[in-house]
């Protein structure tokens, strides 16, 4: 897999965050122990935060790939091409089936996983973040200032847990 670094900042150049995050999804993946896991998301932002420039995420408790992140202390952003069916159909699928109930679910949704500096990622993506949290809260009800949001978003009260984290290199895929 061939790519090229950008530097951090550049990714707004490409990934509209209000299009890529909430229509057309993306992956976290992280890796520990020789196993990794991945998850669909579609909440999420670029920013910088403590003179970071940075990537959010939200990640509800009980998904599998939580366990990973916060183990390693690291995982990545992959963006696809959407317009693609194969990639809707990979990111769908990897957002509906649990790793923990099925290890070959990234292999069972068509997609090709590899690695860059050292974290992975899929060689169908098209930039990809590698990044290392440095900041994690539980979102609360009582902390939800319009209670509508929080009703319409976490009908379970399966809160998520907010991610920032420093975006420690960015690659394009050029293959």
């Amino acid at each position: 897999m061939k790519t090229r670094k950008m530097e951090a900042g550049e990714i707004a150049r490409y990934v509209n965050p209000m299009m890529m995050f909430e229509e057309n999804w993306f992956l976290v993946s992280a890796s520990d122990e020789g196993v990794t896991n991945t998850l669909t998301a579609a909440w999420g932002g670029f920013g910088n935060v403590c003179n970071k420039k940075v990537a959010t995420v939200y990640i509800r408790p009980q998904r599998y790939t939580k366990k990973f992140i916060d183990r390693s202390g690291r995982f990545t952003l992959t963006f696809f091409n959407f317009l693609d069916s194969k990639i809707r159909n990979a990111l769908g699928y990897l957002g509906t089936h649990s790793g923990a109930d099925e290890p070959d679910k990234i292999q069972n949704a068509g997609l090709t996983l590899t690695a860059v500096d050292g974290q992975p990622t899929f060689t169908e993506g098209k930039y990809v973040l590698v990044c290392r949290p440095f900041f994690r809260q539980q979102l609360e009800e009582k902390n939800f200032l319009d209670g509508k949001v929080a009703e319409e978003s976490f009908p379970d009260k399966d809160f998520s847990v907010m991610y920032i984290a420093e975006i420690e290199s960015a690659y394009e895929i050029l293959e």
